[in-house]
């Protein structure tokens, strides 16, 4: 990650890099020697043969008024009178399922979008703060259970720990809410742990980090997914065999609502997060009211058999369990900018909101479950333990379900927002595949929500949708990522040194450290329960995000425009658009070639010498348009034919003879029937004769109208141009004859 790509958030243009100053400077030379081959702009608009101009994409027409001007139709080019032109192709070339497929997708996803609405896309603080705190906030309905499952291990005196280890779980919140507030002060654009990791510690911490933050969201999904439906079997038990079909149509929800864009998903997704709130409030304010009133009755002993001692791993794996309830605090520093303008104002302030709300529901479920002795029990969630406790079976309690059901199906959706993004920065920095950068039709990073919704479907199916069986692998990703990115904070700070850095500096250096504590308590805790397939399944995405990188690095430096390729020798006056009258230059002795790299170095016309294969398989209409192509291309042109035996070798060449023998034709006997090894290894022996030449091989290709009707035709152009892409200075064409 640079300082460059960190400067502004992630937006449709990223596919599209920008040239250096350098490759600039190479462009204009290499220009240069372009104007001695070319006419002026305006020469040769007035030689084409057909206008270039036909028309805006969409049609100014199609745009619809000023109040929808976000919305575009799709058509083609050319306007009215091309449409009809097409009308009949068009119905040939699509089918029925085509059809009904685009209109449910416009249906389900709505219209597309003009890139210029991206801006109108972002959230106000009153819808990003549900949508990207739900996986925060929801996670005081499965975090403090997860810890008193924990410590019932050792009975009685294990539950007496849960007070102290609450206490120190809210400390942690509140030390890391703050801590992330500097981050957004630091990094306006969008600070999550990939960017800060990557920009003060290094490439591969910040891998580290990425890791951790895509373990960590496909795990969030799963677990808020099982969480969600947990709520609905504690409600109604009777669906307890349909828990894996509940969450796959929650997930199914999830992938649609996201797929319609930022906007649209969280409008969605607002009014189930603010309904969880109060309810879970009002649990808490009733309970309270109700054991104030009766003078604050020590609560009864719970008779719990201890099926363990109180020992330091216990205490461990309790504390780490509980601390599951901070996971979703850094979705909003990663997200600074889906919100409206001042951006980073907003996102802080949303921050705040939410490190608060989440202190107010822990501190309140927990001082519940002390003041009522709830125990977990394993058909019945603690929180419908407690709603059943204030508002006894009646409407109140099956709005508190519901709410909670629907904030843990739609926790994910944190995950939805941050997962596309942060793999559309790892696609910039060419640590990811560049797909993950494009925006689809809603302006939704579509290729990343398809990839997340693919992984989480099947660990949640993988892990039967039990959120118990999950947990363990939860805590580690998010703690790791945490860590790196408040730790890369304190060297940010120590090397600014700005305005109330010192201050800035600890509140970081102490998040770090809790985050750092939590990271190694779980690993050591966990591993056997699961958290070494997180630690492997970070290690595996560095390796892989590293190995992507070597690739996009080799591509980059093979198409770089380089200062040599402009001043080649031999290239001092340009030659014109036309066959040269010398003979090319003599092959270059054995031995002597350059790399591919250097040996496809041909960035002016000058520099490339043609020769055009023609395959020809019989003297038919399709063969002889071929041969027609190539022919007016003006270079050389040789004609070759594969034959199975000698007397049809004989028979194709009296037909060439008839035909008028108007190009040389070099046929080829291939006695064991087969076609595209023996016309590779033709090609690949002319090229070898001569290096220097850019070999086009011509292929006659046969278009039906019916896609069924391609089953019944061979498919030798695909598979010679399969056989032979890998090969430098070979290209391979088809000329379509339609039937």
């Amino acid at each position: 990650m640079t300082q460059e790509s960190a400067a502004h958030p992630p937006g449709p243009s990223d596919p599209l890099p920008d040239l250096t100053a350098e490759q600039l400077d190479t462009l204009h030379r290499i220009g240069r020697r372009w104007s001695n081959v070319t006419r002026p702009p305006r020469e040769w608009r007035d030689a084409l043969p057909v206008d270039p101009d036909v028309g805006d994409y969409p049609a100014r027409h199609q745009i619809r008024p000023p109040r929808y001007e976000r919305f575009v139709t799709v058509s083609e080019l050319g306007g009215k009178a091309r449409a009809d032109q097409v009308s009949k192709v068009t119905a040939l070339a699509s089918t029925s399922t085509g059809r009904v497929g685009s209109r449910v997708r416009r249906v389900l996803l709505g219209p597309a979008l003009k890139s210029t609405a991206l801006v109108r896309e972002r959230m106000r603080k009153l819808v990003a703060l549900p949508v990207l705190s739900s996986d925060a906030l929801s996670s005081v309905a499965y975090g403090p259970e997860a810890m008193l499952t924990i410590l019932v291990l050792a009975g009685v005196a294990g539950l007496a720990l849960s007070l102290p280890i609450a206490l120190t779980i809210m400390l942690m919140m509140l030390a890391v809410g703050l801590s992330y507030r500097q981050t957004i002060r630091a990094y306006p654009n969008g600070g999550g742990s990939y960017i800060v990791t990557s920009d003060n510690l290094g490439r591969v911490p910040g891998l580290v980090a990425a890791g951790g933050l895509m373990v960590d969201y496909v795990l969030t999904v799963a677990v808020s997914i099982a969480a969600g439906v947990a709520a609905v079997t504690s409600a109604v038990p009777s669906l307890g065999g349909a828990a894996v079909p509940l969450g796959l149509g929650a997930i199914a929800l999830l992938l649609a609502g996201n797929l319609r864009g930022v906007r649209q998903a969280g409008l969605l997704f607002a009014a189930p997060t603010y309904l969880f709130v109060l309810s879970v409030a009002g649990v808490i304010i009733v309970g309270l009211v109700e054991a104030a009133r009766q003078g604050f009755p020590p609560p009864s002993q719970p008779q719990v058999n201890a099926t363990t001692g109180v020992t330091l791993f216990l205490i461990m794996r309790a504390f780490t369990s509980g601390a599951t309830a901070m996971t979703g605090i850094e979705a909003i520093s990663n997200a600074v900018p889906a919100f409206k303008p001042v951006e980073w104002r907003n996102a802080r302030t949303s921050l705040t909101w939410v490190v608060f709300t989440l202190l107010a529901l822990f501190g309140g479920i927990m001082a519940l479950v002390l003041l009522t002795g709830t125990l977990p029990r394993p058909n019945e969630t603690v929180l419908s333990q407690l709603a059943r406790n204030s508002f006894g079976t009646g409407f109140l309690y099956v709005v508190v379900q519901a709410s909670t059901a629907a904030i843990l199906f739609l926790a994910a959706n944190t995950a939805y927002n941050d997962f596309p993004r942060v793999l559309s920065l790892l696609a910039r920095d060419h640590h990811a595949p560049r797909p993950f950068m494009r925006m689809g039709d809603r302006l939704a990073y579509s290729n990343g929500i398809l990839l997340l919704t693919i992984a989480a479907t099947l660990i949640f199916v993988a892990f039967d949708g039990r959120t118990t069986a999950l947990i363990p692998l939860y805590a580690v990703g998010v703690f790791l990522a945490f860590t790196l990115s408040q730790s890369g904070m304190v060297v940010h700070w120590w090397r600014t040194r700005g305005r109330h850095w010192r201050k800035s500096l600890t509140f970081n250096a102490l998040g770090a450290c809790m985050c750092a504590i939590v990271f190694v308590t779980a690993a050591i805790a966990k591993f056997t329960a699961g958290a070494w397939v997180a630690l492997l399944a970070v290690a595996l995405f560095v390796l892989l995000a590293l190995r992507i990188r070597a690739h996009y690095d080799e591509v980059g430096r093979a198409l770089r425009l380089r200062p040599q390729s402009a001043t080649l020798p031999g290239n001092t006056v340009p030659a014109p658009l036309c066959p040269p009258k010398e003979p090319p230059p003599e092959p270059r002795p054995a031995g002597t070639e350059d790399t591919w790299e250097e040996e496809e170095a041909e960035e002016t016309p000058e520099e490339i010498h043609h020769l055009s294969v023609v395959a020809v398989e019989t003297l038919d209409l399709a063969n002889i348009r071929a041969l027609a192509y190539a022919a007016s291309l003006q270079q050389p042109v040789l004609a070759v034919h594969l034959s199975p035996t000698d007397e049809e070798a004989e028979r194709m060449t009296r037909y060439w003879e008839h035909w008028g023998n108007h190009l040389p034709l070099e046929v080829v006997v291939c006695p064991y029937r087969t076609i595209i090894a023996p016309l590779v290894d033709y090609v690949e022996a002319l090229h070898e004769q001569r290096p220097d030449l850019t070999i086009t091989v011509i292929l006659p290709e046969l278009v039906t109208s019916r896609r069924w009707h391609r089953l019944l035709h061979d498919r030798m152009a695909f598979r010679l141009r399969h056989a032979l892409r890998e090969r430098p200075k070979i290209v391979v064409t088809t000329v379509p004859f339609h039937v």
